[in-house]
């Protein structure tokens, strides 16, 4: 954490974190973020879905949930941003207070449930980028008040594919009641049916690449829906799984200020059950196809964990919150000495080396 973010940070978390979220994204906006050195090193870029990513280190969809700043998110040294998630209409979201720090933990609670400002008012904002360098998702959700929102993420991935770099569907959020049964049996099939269908559609139409297509999933499943979600991703060719999404859990937390609202926790107490449920999926779906790991990065040491657990990349935000705004560049320059240490030639190389002793271990307690 830069001296000037620790000093800060007591008067920061005076404010509502609601508020203090929208001042970031405003301060980014202005141009008042750091310009940090990010390093750009052949050892950390890596090709996945076809996509070449400069470095493995992303923004989490939630924190630009409107694209507003996915090139000034950039420029703090991620390699990749995903913005979202956004639904077909405009939507508050649940009542506030809806954000909470937990900061003994470095967690958070929120039941934002999707508040954003429609497909519309992004697809604007990414069509004036499209030109841009630089790699931005768009992470794809359904309205509360959908009677379909199967039709809804079709939606998504009709509006946003030709200025995304890639897709993610979301179904993993706590906070939009119902959501998570997607997840599972018929209900699963026919959107990623539904979503691969109107994907490849749409290429075939405008005669153009297919753009890479994710789903993102929660970190409280049990071994047989992984299995069940696993055997989808693999029937449908779905191009990347996204492990996972906040929790239900309150584990580690119990006694913490605000751990008892309602609504998904993230930050480092999802460190644990997060990466034993990526080398679930990463033994589920074999070697080939790309997983994303977030929950709980927020060092070196942890974004090495989770590509040790399976994961081609990472993502975080959470850490953001406690770590500021030099997190990435720090994380990114953490692994490379560590890789000098331990005589690593490249970043991949991480990968798998710990999957059989997590599975072997077996999931932590709820």
């Amino acid at each position: 954490m830069s001296r000037l973010y620790r000093a800060a940070r007591p008067l920061l978390f005076r404010i509502d974190p609601e508020r203090s979220h929208a001042l970031s994204i405003e301060a980014l906006k202005r141009g008042l973020g750091p310009r940090p050195n990010i390093p750009v090193d052949r050892r950390l870029s890596t090709r996945v879905a076809g996509i070449a990513f400069p470095n493995p280190l992303g923004l989490a969809a939630g924190y630009d949930k409107n694209a507003e700043v996915p090139d000034r998110a950039l420029r703090l040294g991620f390699g990749f941003v995903e913005v979202g998630t956004l639904t077909p209409q405009p939507q508050e979201g649940n009542p506030k207070p809806r954000v909470f720090r937990l900061e003994g933990a470095h967690a958070v609670v929120n039941r934002l449930g999707f508040n954003n400002d429609g497909h519309a008012d992004a697809f604007e904002r990414l069509c004036e980028r499209q030109r841009k360098a630089g790699i931005v998702g768009v992470n794809i959700g359904a309205n509360k008040d959908s009677t379909d929102r199967i039709a809804d993420y079709v939606a998504g991935v009709n509006r946003f594919e030709e200025v995304a770099s890639y897709l993610t569907v979301n179904i993993s959020s706590p906070n939009t009641p119902g959501l998570r049964t997607l997840q599972t049996g018929s209900e699963l099939d026919r959107l990623l049916k539904s979503v691969v269908a109107a994907r490849n559609g749409l290429a075939a139409i405008t005669a153009t690449q297919r753009k890479p297509l994710f789903v993102k999933v929660a970190p409280d499943l049990s071994d047989e829906e992984i299995g069940v979600i696993a055997d989808g991703a693999l029937t449908h060719a779905i191009d990347g799984l996204i492990v996972s999404n906040t929790t239900l859990s309150r584990r580690g937390v119990e006694n913490e200020p605000g751990a008892g609202e309602a609504g998904g926790l993230s930050g480092r107490p999802l460190l644990e059950r997060s990466t034993y449920v990526l080398a679930a999926f990463r033994r589920a779906v074999g070697p080939n196809m790309p997983l994303i790991g977030v929950g709980g990065v927020d060092s070196a040491r942890t974004a090495i964990l989770k590509m040790e657990a399976g994961a081609d990349l990472v993502q975080l935000y959470t850490g953001l919150v406690y770590g500021g705004p030099d997190l990435p560049v720090k994380i990114l320059k953490g692994m490379l000495r560590t890789m000098e240490k331990m005589g690593v030639d490249h970043v991949a190389d991480f990968r798998d080396r710990s999957v059989e002793a997590l599975i072997e271990a077996g999931p932590p307690p709820a």
